[in-house]
């Protein structure tokens, strides 16, 4: 991260000349102050201010069960261990959540760190809260897996976790902070590492979940353990700020309260100031100096209605400028975490800029707690998580990024699409119905076909934004009518749109589209083998005598088995043997044979023209797959040869000339060879690979004399290679393009006339 990495002198310069004394890494721990841990009735009171109907007998067990089971146990601050999971749920008792997630809160570290078990929770507090805590102890546990795959699977299993309840997610937020809150407590070594986790992963998975108090708090607290000098440099240039402007909120605050009263709406005004992360965060972004910034403070007008909102911003914009530029409705297009408010500065008193936000009580709510502030423990509602799957768009994202990890290969790869949608802003665009598609800056009409839909995605071929036709790579912006052009002879995208994609929808989606491609083309590679093998055995192939051998194949399904065939995993022998347990694996015995039986079966081959995929660029039928198709090596085929094509599981296919030596090392594996031909198009001259080898006499001019005649003859030398074999004669190694056999055989000649020239031959591998 670029913040990191500023200099001393950077960080003076962009913060107007005050310079801060660097700090040092704390040698020793700091000593605890070990302040009174709250009392039970402490706790019961907090969740009775907001829930009258809470259980208190429920409340009192798990306090009591929770500080027996940790007992003497104590944190690396030398306070009792239970203070910690008491206020873990003293801060959820500040988001207004329930009995069962406050209990859950108390008891999260009990199975793990205790003697407790999941059926003691289960038997004393209910199936409920067991399942709560065991969510919650699986992501401890894996704090054993490696230093590279920990973060990322920690994430995945937390999110699988809140797959099955949300609680989980606002418990494991509030265990995070308590720990980033008394962080100065443990090891330098780890301290690092944690905020930077925080930074990365949790802070903005609250942002996500619409809970800005608890993000900006996590955010402060990484800020400072990551980089306490901006952090010091920062706080003192705020706090130099607040002192000079001491009057200036309250006067703000006071003329906005007036002008709307004057006018008939009631409402709630106050000021705050940003905090230093976000501070420094935008002056790196922007590249600017602390006195550059205009919005340091905001202002928030709080409301009764959404009409009251639109008639305070009347009178707003009516009263003093408006900077233009920058008005946001997110009450008309609320953020994907709910997040509504609108936004606008102005030039107010003393020529100052002010950012306001005006919101509803309600609007302000999630915009402080985000799905925290959803009612948790009312009644006849159903389970939080079943209501928030209607009332939240922050938990329908949740939703679709666990639908991800069934898309993702491995957990880093998860982590990676993640994390590109945890650290984006949107932009909104439109379907040509008006349908509203939310999506990260910087994106891209692929990344909007995927949005739409998943087969949008992999048949779109073009797009015309705003009605003209564009590039699938243009990056869009808010306001944008998409079209997204589709064709159903696309099947599957270009592997390199995944590079151009910047969702992890899109990346992942086009991701499995490319691998389930090249599976089903080893999949048909692996059934032709398995076909021809079948055929020349004389036994009979069935997809459900197949089924009944899959145990002994070890695979889960016949497109395994094929794919595995097609890939080289697997031997086509293996699967008759598996299928007819007497099967014995019959073996050409002469080469010759074997290619007289070809030649025969290509001369009578006649199934219609089938146009090579322009990806082969080789002119042949007899294979209908995508696999790549090439040219033997050391000599190639060209048109006017007999051909046969040489399947080589996990690469393709391999075209030889049926006189080719090479052709022996194949000879006991017949259920690799495909019957193939030339299928030319004669209006389209096309040049194919050979090589010869010619015997020169060694005297000057020589080689130019033989490449005179390969360029007069329309031939194209690729490739010369020399090798002294006597004092008179020199040995060429030519690779040639020629048009076909009759092209070939005409240079062979034309060089075999020349005086230079000893001996010609051609060479096949």
């Amino acid at each position: 991260m670029a913040y990191w990495r500023r200099s001393s002198r950077q960080m003076q310069a962009a913060t107007g000349g005050v310079a801060v004394a660097p700090s040092s890494p704390v040698a020793e721990k700091p000593k605890s102050p070990r302040s009174r841990m709250m009392r039970q009735y402490d706790l019961v009171e907090r969740v009775r201010s907001y829930n009258p109907d809470t259980n208190e007998d429920l409340l009192n067990r798990a306090y009591v069960y929770a500080m027996k089971a940790h007992g003497t146990q104590t944190r690396a601050s030398g306070d009792p261990y239970f203070s910690h999971p008491l206020e873990v749920a003293a801060i959820l008792t500040n988001l207004k959540l329930d009995d069962a997630t406050i209990v859950a809160a108390l008891l999260h570290d009990t199975i793990e760190d205790t003697e407790a078990t999941r059926a003691e929770i289960d038997n004393i507090f209910g199936h409920e809260i067991g399942a709560l805590v065991e969510g919650l102890t699986k992501l401890k546990r894996l704090e054993l897996v490696s230093r590279e795959a920990k973060q990322a699977e920690n994430l995945r299993k937390l999110l699988l976790a809140i797959a099955d309840d949300v609680r989980v997610l606002l418990i494991k937020l509030a265990d995070r902070l308590h720990n980033m809150r008394t962080l100065e407590f443990v090891p330098h070594a780890s301290r690092r590492r944690i905020a930077e986790e925080t930074l990365d992963i949790y802070a903005p998975l609250a942002g996500r979940m619409g809970m800005h108090e608890m993000r900006e708090e996590l955010e402060d607290l990484s800020f400072h353990v990551l980089d306490p000098e901006a952090y010091a440099v920062v706080k003192q240039r705020l706090d130099a700020l607040a002192e000079r402007n001491r009057n200036l909120i309250g006067e703000i605050e006071s003329q906005l309260s007036k002008n709307l009263q004057n006018n008939g709406i009631a409402a709630r005004v106050y000021g705050r100031r940003k905090q230093p992360f976000s501070i420094w965060t935008k002056m790196e972004r922007k590249s600017v100096g602390f006195e550059q910034l205009s919005d340091i403070y905001g202002f928030r007008i709080i409301l009764t209605d959404v009409e009251a909102c639109y008639r305070a911003l009347g009178v707003v914009h009516t009263t003093w400028p408006v900077v233009p530029g920058r008005f946001k409705d997110y009450i008309s297009t609320p953020k994907q975490n709910d997040y509504r408010s609108l936004h606008t500065t102005v030039i107010g008193p003393g020529n100052q800029r002010v950012e306001l936000q005006i919101r509803t009580e309600e609007m302000n709510q999630i915009a402080e707690f985000g799905i925290a502030a959803h009612a948790f423990y009312k009644e006849g509602m159903g389970s939080p998580t079943e209501r928030l799957k209607h009332e939240s768009n922050a938990f329908a994202w949740l939703r679709h990024t666990v639908g991800i990890l069934s898309e993702s290969a491995n957990p880093e790869e998860f982590l990676e699409h993640t994390k590109l949608e945890l650290f984006h802003d949107q932009v909104f665009c439109f379907t040509p119905k008006g349908k509203l598609i939310a999506l990260p800056r910087q994106a891209n009409v692929i990344d909007f076909a995927y949005a739409v839909h998943t087969d949008v995605g992999n048949s779109a071929v073009g797009c015309k934004i705003n009605g003209k036709f564009a590039p699938l790579s243009s990056e869009l912006q808010n306001g944008d009518e998409v079209e997204v052009l589709t064709s159903k002879a696309q099947s599957a995208p270009p592997s390199a749109w995944e590079s151009l994609a910047v969702t992890g929808k899109a990346r992942a989606a086009i991701r499995r589209a490319t691998r389930t491609a090249v599976r089903d083309q080893y999949a048909g590679l692996g059934r032709r083998i398995i076909d021809r093998l079948f055929a020349r055995a004389k036994i009979e192939y069935a997809d459900d005598k197949l089924t009944g051998a899959l145990p002994r194949l070890a695979r889960a399904s016949i497109e395994d088995v094929m794919a595995s065939v097609g890939r080289g995993e697997l031997k086509a022998s293996d699967v008759a043997r598996a299928m007819y347990p007497d099967y014995k694996e019959e073996r050409l015995v002469k080469y010759g044979a074997a290619k007289k039986s070809l030649a025969v079966k290509l001369k009578l081959k006649s199934e219609p023209p089938h146009p090579a995929r322009a990806a082969s660029v080789i002119p042949v039928r007899g294979i209908n797959s995508d696999l790549p198709v090439k040219f033997a090596p050391n000599g190639g085929a060209v048109p006017g040869d007999r051909i046969v094509g040489i399947v080589t599981p996990g690469e393709g296919i391999t075209i030889y000339p049926i006189q080719s030596p090479a052709l022996k090392d194949f000879e006991e594996e017949p259920e690799r060879w495909l019957d193939v031909r030339w299928d030319i198009d004669e209006t389209m001259p096309q040049r194919f690979p050979a090589r010869i080898l010619v015997h020169n006499v060694n005297e000057p001019g020589s080689l130019a004399q033989v490449a005179t005649v390969i360029a007069e003859h329309d031939g194209n030398i690729d490739n010369i290679s020399m090798s002294r074999r006597s004092p008179d004669f020199t040995e060429l190694t030519i690779d040639l393009e020629v048009y076909d056999l009759k092209h070939l055989s005409a240079i062979i000649a034309q060089l075999r006339a020349k005086a230079v020239v000893a001996k010609v031959e051609r060479v096949n591998g």
